[in-house]
């Protein structure tokens, strides 16, 4: 496997859009436990900030999203090294994969929000008395919705995090209602890096595929307790389940595009290559789950309404 390959899927696994819960969450409706001066103190799940935070570091791309589409941008002091959205988020050398208490503490963080707790960075850091939110990687829409409830409460941005969460309902669920519902279910390959790492319905990224009424290939090798949700395939197993759509989002990692696939021995009698339904993806939207899935959504309603 490249080494793109590997940071890719290590990515995936680590942060991305499986295993791993919202477990120190709380419902995105949940009141605050101890009303006070402006919503605070505030509380979500284990940790209570006495005071609204004003130096926050987020470790998460996806919480990076979060807080930024909430209004709390002004009161984030650095951001990870993977967090290339929104542009004005100040982008750091810091590592949601090999974070650092020492670097961290340099910025004199109030609220430090991570996505893994990689290297014991929570009792490192808890240690130094600087709070930790733990926004896990989603398993379902859901999870995604508690995350922005509960940094809207920690953060003094309740009213912004609610109208959020009601904007992206009500526009995913006006996507999926315009996609056409057959009795045949289209089938899709979603290709993760070129060497053929997939997805499977267990994901999050599955499960918004089948809201949209999509069928994966990939759940024929990696189902049941067992499965990864991240199985790599074979050419031969891609071209003979011959799926309906392929969805690239290795275009930025790994520079694939319907032209490689086309490209590919054997894959010019795939159903979606010969009608050219292969859809590139990008990298970013597709590997996150904060406010941006509903552009992910919408991307894959379309292509499914484009199937015959």
């Amino acid at each position: 496997m490249s080494r793109n390959s590997r940071v890719l899927v290590a990515a995936a696994l680590a942060l991305g859009l499986v295993a791993g819960s919202c477990g120190t969450s709380t419902p995105a409706d949940a009141p605050t436990t101890s009303p006070g001066t402006a919503g605070f103190p505030a509380t979500a799940g284990s940790l209570t900030l006495d005071e609204r935070p004003t130096r926050i570091v987020a470790l998460s791309p996806s919480a990076t999203e979060v807080l930024f589409a909430i209004g709390a941008g002004e009161q984030v002091e650095a951001v990870d090294d993977n967090s290339t959205h929104p542009a004005e988020a100040p982008r750091s050398d810091l590592s949601g994969f090999q974070p650092n208490a020492e670097a961290i503490a340099r910025y004199e963080p109030d609220l430090v929000v991570i996505s893994d707790d990689l290297n014991q960075i929570v009792d490192q850091l808890g240690k130094l008395k600087i709070p930790v939110y733990l926004a896990g990687p989603a398993r379902t829409l859901d999870d995604t919705y508690t995350q922005i409830g509960d940094l809207g409460r920690l953060t003094g941005h309740v009213d912004e995090a609610t109208d959020l969460v009601t904007r992206m309902k009500d526009d995913i669920a006006g996507i999926i209602a315009d996609v056409p519902r057959r009795q045949d279910k289209p089938t899709y390959y979603y290709e993760l890096d070129q060497t053929l790492y997939s997805v499977t319905g267990q994901t999050f990224v599955g499960k918004l595929f089948e809201q949209v009424g999509l069928v994966n290939v990939a759940d024929a090798v990696d189902s049941g307790q067992a499965g990864t949700g991240y199985p790599q395939l074979s050419a031969e197993f891609v071209i003979k389940a011959d799926p309906d759509l392929i969805f690239l989002a290795d275009t930025k990692c790994c520079q694939q595009s319907a032209d490689t696939v086309k490209a590919r021995p054997g894959w010019g009698d795939i159903t979606a290559v010969r009608t050219n339904r292969i859809v590139a993806l990008d990298d970013d939207i597709a590997s996150r789950w904060g406010p941006r899935v509903v552009e992910l959504v919408r991307a894959v309603a379309d292509a499914a309404g484009e199937v015959g």
